[in-house]
């Protein structure tokens, strides 16, 4: 088992193809201690659009946190019907896909559980992932794409992954 400690991104150990520690965020007001993995191979040379990406979102947490939020309400808010149908008996849907009224109701409905430096493209972008746990879609769970401090895409996890 291979650990460093790094000067931004904390302690972390090596898996294969990445690298794991744990970071806090704040979501739905509630304060979350979730994994963190890192991209990269066992050498642990971070690029530096990596470190940028990172630290940029340490920077902007709060903005981006906010935007985080309003794009999941509006991605539940565009989708909870559906969800609601797939489930089929109303009052297991009016627990895991209830119709709400506002951002704050979210936050008995998602669970952040994993924030993702990405590799970088060719593109050159700061890429970001929020994968979350969600009540209405156990399986697939919740991916938040973010691309230099906004949020390009939400959707299943595996936009992220």
């Amino acid at each position: 088992m291979t650990v460093i400690y790094d000067e931004l991104f904390g302690e972390l150990e090596y898996k294969t193809n990445f690298w794991r520690g744990k970071t806090t965020i704040t979501l739905f007001d509630l304060e979350n201690e979730i994994l963190l993995s890192v991209d990269g191979d066992e050498s642990a040379n971070f690029s530096s659009i990596q470190r940028e990406a990172f630290l940029h979102f340490i920077q902007e947490k709060t903005k981006i946190m906010n935007e985080v939020e309003k794009q999941v309400f509006e991605y539940y808010w565009d989708n909870y019907e559906d969800y609601r149908v797939r489930l089929g008996d109303e009052s297991e849907a009016d627990k895991l896909a209830p119709k709400i009224e506002c951002i704050s109701d979210l936050k008995r409905l998602v669970t952040p559980s994993e924030f993702i430096v990405r590799r970088v493209r060719r593109n050159g972008k700061r890429r970001l992932g929020l994968l979350c746990e969600v009540t209405w879609d156990i399986d697939n769970g919740l991916g938040i794409k973010i691309e230099n401090e906004h949020v390009e895409e939400v959707g299943y996890q595996d936009i992220v992954l």
